[in-house]
């Protein structure tokens, strides 16, 4: 059992929150703590041994595919991790928060054997992040195609996101940071601001076809200065992204600013506040960011206040855990757990509870097998598989 929620109070609030309970006027919750720990489950370790890996799918043949930071890629054979050569791979910018990131099979991978990878690329004076595509033989990546390039391109090594979700109509979401934090700039704005501006890519989630064009009906597409690509915008930094696929509801959660993560259900054509409104604050003046009450955004289905700081995002469907049918997995970075929300059919937030793992968090997802796995960031990273007793 969970416990209740407590009604939101203006200037204070759970550590979590459902949207359902907000209110017209809304104010920055106050720390209370993490959500209770979950009972009778393990994790047991399946294979090690990647440096700080990063993305995880899973092949139709039931091994698994891992990209790591520094711009590598591994196969699961049994208990061991094997590299994979790739081809032509465009360099990876891997300073700071750069790294080769998400990973994600085509839908008709089994007839055409593409594979497509988000990555950060450029120098320290220019980089960005890219969507590439790439054909794997069983052996090796080759024939690598770049598809897509954010602009404006940064000179940071902050916020570039980026997860992969593609939709039951053959388009592909991505996601992109906001490109840094203060005093980081980019052109006439602050580097944070871009993600209110819809003539950039940043703070966004793009909608793509499979050769990386706007999507046919995307919210801007007609719009004259806005990005054809955008979906949705005013995010900081999404981590995680995944989608219901009875309901169709599209899930997001993000890195808020020194607290403030959010849970995020991802619409059409929405605005998502940042920097508007959030529920975190400056790392260099530990001021509140944004105002309380901001028209037309959309609120976060949760907000985490400490931080989670989430990574990984995972819609769980299967019947390893009947109890956790139907619920998100949010893994944590410096809170080194996996927060279990729990959903009404109506996608409400109904509770939460956290599985400590102590090992920050990359990448959570659900297993061709029906249990769930977990990647770990950190110099001998492993794949843990979650049982329950």
């Amino acid at each position: 059992m969970f416990p209740s929620f407590q009604k939101v109070k203006r200037f204070g609030a759970t550590a979590f929150v459902s949207t359902l309970m907000i209110p017209s006027t809304w104010a920055q919750p106050e720390p209370s703590g993490p959500p209770p720990e979950a009972k009778n489950w393990r994790t047991v370790l399946v294979a090690q041994g990647i440096r700080h890996p990063w993305g995880l799918t899973w092949l139709p043949d039931g091994r698994a595919l891992v990209t790591a930071k520094h711009g590598t890629l591994h196969v699961l054979e049994g208990d061991r991790f094997v590299s994979v050569p790739m081809v032509d791979l465009p360099e990876v910018f891997s300073r700071g928060q750069g790294a080769l990131m998400d990973i994600a099979l085509h839908p008709q991978f089994e007839q055409n054997q593409r594979i497509y990878m988000t990555l950060s690329t450029g120098s320290e004076k220019e980089n960005r992040t890219i969507l590439v595509r790439g054909v794997f033989d069983g052996r090796r990546v080759s024939k690598f195609e770049t598809l897509f390039r954010a602009e404006p391109t940064k000179d940071s090594d902050q916020h570039f996101g980026s997860r992969l979700v593609w939709l039951p109509d053959g388009t592909l979401l991505m996601s992109i940071g906001d490109g840094g934090n203060p005093p980081q700039r980019i052109g006439n704005m602050l580097a944070r601001e871009q993600a209110q501006n819809l003539g950039s890519h940043l703070g966004s989630v793009l909608r793509l076809t499979e050769d990386g064009k706007p999507a046919p009906n995307n919210p801007f597409l007609n719009r004259q200065g806005a990005q054809p690509e955008i979906w949705s915008y005013g995010h900081r930094n999404i981590q995680g992204m995944t989608r219901d696929p009875k309901s169709g509801r599209v899930w997001a959660n993000e890195h808020g600013p020194r607290g403030g993560d959010e849970l995020n259900l991802i619409e059409r054509g929405r605005n998502y506040g940042w920097p508007l409104h959030t529920y975190g604050r400056d790392y260099r003046t530990g001021k509140v960011i944004g105002k309380e009450d901001v028209e037309n955004i959309v609120y976060p289905k949760v907000a985490w206040v400490p931080a989670h700081p989430p990574s990984g995002l995972a819609f769980y469907t299967g019947d390893r855990y009947p109890n956790w049918r139907g619920s998100l997995f949010s893994g944590g970075l410096a809170s080194k757990d996996i927060r279990r929300i729990a959903l009404d059919e109506n996608g409400n937030v109904v509770g939460q509870e956290r599985l400590t793992v102590d090992r920050r968090i990359r990448d959570v997802r659900q297993g061709p097998d029906g249990f769930l796995y977990v990647i770990t960031d950190e110099e001998n990273g492993r794949l843990l598989r979650i049982e329950t007793k």
